[in-house]
């Protein structure tokens, strides 16, 4: 078992925005990404299924064509190989833990 405590992780960088893995396994990656306002990730694609779950803060979320503004405790889900971003708004700082895990064949 293993136990991550968020309150811990969250660390600000006023150049860019700060990416931790909290874990990296074939079965399933989970990242950590704290942004100060303006700071964003652009849309990208990427073979996986993905959660992308606002811990605090609010952002804009993009998922193919369209923008969410999403506050604490939301979860978006996207498909494999659409697009998806995020960046947190203004005024806003943004934490967002994403979880990947592989696509099965029939997606």
């Amino acid at each position: 078992m293993e136990v991550l405590d968020l309150k811990k992780l969250i660390k600000f960088n006023t150049n860019s925005f700060s990416k931790q893995m909290l874990s990296d396994k074939p079965e399933m990656r989970i990242a950590l990404m704290c942004m100060e306002p303006g700071q964003e990730i652009q849309p990208h694609k990427a073979p996986m299924r993905l959660v992308m779950y606002c811990v605090e803060g609010r952002g804009v979320f993009t998922v193919g064509d369209e923008e969410i503004e999403a506050d604490s405790k939301t979860a978006i889900l996207c498909d494999p190989m659409v697009p998806h971003g995020f960046k947190a708004s203004k005024g806003e700082r943004l934490v967002v833990m994403a979880v990947v895990t592989p696509a099965s064949d029939s997606d």
